[in-house]
């Protein structure tokens, strides 16, 4: 456990900031909250008894100090195509461990070809989006792959009751969309493709009791990119189901209601992911309540796994290529249920 040990939580006042925050303390260690809003931050500092240090992405010296003396720094501040560049860099001035929770395709992209080199050069730890979306698919494949070393297919199929997007995940999207124009983007043959035509509307059959879905097709979320980077297989591709893309892309889509004394909304989440190589197909699958809530024992699973040294290799790295999968979700209960399916044909 965190023994006392000081963890920068960037945008710690954020909806994500609060859980992760929460979930740092109880397991012993000392979050020091930080960003660019003052009052905000100090209302969670007094509500928590912990340190604010006000800092922002365009002052190099006050990212600095807010990481000065610390273990680690977490980034839950987006939009992550500005906020990652300046922490990182403020992380490896300090030589502290960086981990964040983007869910932004480019953002992940941009962490993984700026900083890969000077990373491992280094022997630095960078883990980007080591979050329900980026990580936990991520995990999953990871552990579905077991003691394969490539695969023909990987795919991540989202189960959301709901999707009701933070302020925070209008305005990542937002400049995502920006950045991307009028392309979307897949992962086929090994290679990032800028398509223009509409993704495909499908059926995914989720384990029972939920059975077959409607899904959208190539909806790419982040595990595209952790997935890629480290798993050997040309077709990685996500899906999600229709009602929470629906959700999502109304612009009246309420902000999440908490359900409960935590925080959590009501909303669950099924994420299931199947690999297949030579004709056989392996399978994995994770539920639970909350994307936004259940990112915080993600990260800082991931935050005192790195602290300890229990890693597999350093520089940018995926969740699924750093940590031992199947034991990180195990580790994961009761925040979420995990199970591997036995290995079997298709078609």
């Amino acid at each position: 456990m965190g023994s006392g040990q000081l963890v920068t939580v960037f945008g710690a006042y954020g909806h994500t900031g609060r859980f992760v925050v929460a979930e740092l303390a109880s397991r012993g260690y000392v979050p020091v909250l930080s960003g660019r809003n003052a009052q905000a931050l100090q209302e969670l500092a007094h509500e928590h008894g912990v340190e604010a240090r006000v800092a922002s992405v365009d002052d190099a010296a006050s990212l600095d100090r807010a990481l000065a003396g610390t273990a680690a720094v977490i980034n839950c501040a987006g939009p992550f195509a500005q906020t990652t560049g300046p922490v990182i860099e403020a992380a490896l001035r300090a030589r502290i461990p960086y981990l964040d929770v983007a869910a932004e395709l480019e953002a992940n992209l941009d962490t993984f070809a700026h900083y890969r080199e000077r990373a491992r050069d280094a022997a630095a730890v960078i883990v980007p989006a080591m979050a329900f979306f980026g990580g936990l698919g991520d995990l999953l494949a990871t552990a579905a792959m077991g003691d394969w070393t490539d695969a023909d297919e990987v795919h991540i199929a989202y189960a959301l009751s709901n999707w009701h997007p933070t302020a925070g995940t209008r305005r990542s999207g937002a400049v995502s969309r920006e950045r991307r124009g009028e392309y979307r983007l897949r992962y086929r043959g090994g290679e990032w493709e800028h398509r223009t035509d509409a993704a495909p509307t499908t059926e995914w059959t989720f384990p029972e009791p939920m059975g077959s879905r409607s899904v959208i097709g190539e909806f790419t979320m982040a595990d595209v990119v952790t997935v890629a980077q480290h798993l050997a297989s040309p077709d990685v591709t996500t899906y999600m189901t229709t009602q929470a893309v629906r959700d999502i892309a109304a612009p009246h889509t309420p902000t999440p209601t908490a359900a409960d004394e935590s925080g959590r909304s009501d909303q669950t989440f099924l994420v299931d992911v199947v690999v297949r190589s030579g004709g056989a197909e392996r399978r994995a699958t994770a539920g639970g309540q909350d994307i936004y809530a259940v990112t915080a024992p993600l990260v800082t699973e991931a935050l005192e796994r790195v602290l300890a040294g229990r890693t597999k290799t350093v520089g940018v790295v995926s969740a699924g290529e750093i940590f031992d999968a199947s034991d990180f979700l195990h580790a994961l209960a009761p925040h979420i249920t995990f199970d591997l399916h036995p290995q079997k044909q298709y078609a």
